[in-house]
């Protein structure tokens, strides 16, 4: 079973997404804010972590930087999740080393898409 770290400032998407992993036979872990996503990235060493990036006080993207300059948490596929589909946020998370990107609101089926192409 595969596990799953979803980093999530808005409890509705962070329950939700939770649910709908746990239907595909996911192990789920969530945070609601990114210092203790990053924490428990660390701590428990998930094979996948989704992160939202407009989140207060250490957003997505920091979140990312921090987790690939760590070398226990570095070689995790990081997928970003945001409502915004600006090509420049896009970039800027690829840059920084993540596996993937997915837009809110998002498509079960293009999530778990997403997710499994990252896992290979």
């Amino acid at each position: 079973m595969k596990t799953v770290l979803i980093i999530e400032d808005n409890l509705e998407i962070r329950e939700n997404t939770t649910e709908v992993l746990e239907l595909e036979g996911f192990e789920v872990h969530a945070a609601d804010n990114g210092q203790v996503g990053m924490a428990l990235a660390i701590g428990l060493k998930p094979d996948i972590i989704l992160c939202d990036i407009m989140m207060p006080e250490v957003d997505g993207y920091e979140v990312l930087r921090r987790l690939k300059e760590d070398p226990v948490t570095n070689k995790i596929p990081f997928i970003c999740v945001t409502a915004s589909g600006e090509k420049m946020e896009i970039q800027r998370a690829m840059e920084l080393g993540a596996s993937g990107f997915v837009r809110k609101p998002f498509d079960v089926k293009e999530l778990i898409r997403v997710m499994r192409k990252c896992l290979l």
